[in-house]
């Protein structure tokens, strides 16, 4: 079941980000790897500055979250993290489809550039990869990441129809 985060799930949200977290391990470049990969302090950084997470529930315990973010002209689908044990149940396709359809602009994601298995997850959903310079331009506009992280990126994008970008 599919429900709005609360203030109460800080902690779990914080689990489920670090727990998933870790199939980066390796991908992301080792300069930009944290351990934890996200701190108690960034997440609350993150909800803070606008991010609203959902979760998916199952049997009373949340396992998988996926934010959104409203920035600027667009929205930012951020921090889309199922935890390993429940990993490819369909959790993180079916948070993805619902905070898709409460979108009312363009939606973007961004991830990592080495991260194949998460930009293959995202292009099933129909969203198109957009790379060089209008993808550097995209993370500098929209997203607040290092210089580091923007070069080591990618942004998938799709429009509030569900149509692919072009």
């Amino acid at each position: 079941m599919i429900r709005p985060c609360q203030d109460k799930d800080f902690s779990d949200i914080l689990d489920i980000i670090n727990d998933a977290a870790g199939a980066y391990k390796g991908i992301i470049p080792s300069d930009c790897w944290h351990e934890p990969y996200m701190s108690p302090e960034k997440l609350a950084f993150e909800i803070n500055d606008g991010i609203r997470f959902s979760g998916w529930e199952e049997d009373g315990k949340l396992v998988g979250v996926m934010g959104i973010q409203d920035v600027k002209d667009v929205t930012l689908i951020r921090h889309a993290y199922v935890r390993t044990a429940y990993r490819n149940k369909g959790i993180g396709g079916q948070l993805l489809k619902y905070l898709r359809a409460t979108a009312q602009r363009k939606v973007l994601i961004g991830t990592w550039k080495d991260a194949v298995w998460a930009i293959r997850f995202y292009e099933k959903h129909g969203f198109s990869c957009i790379d060089g310079a209008e993808k550097d331009r995209l993370l500098k506009a929209y997203w607040k990441i290092p210089s580091r992280q923007v070069e080591t990126s990618v942004v998938l994008e799709m429009n509030n129809e569900g149509q692919k970008p072009g």
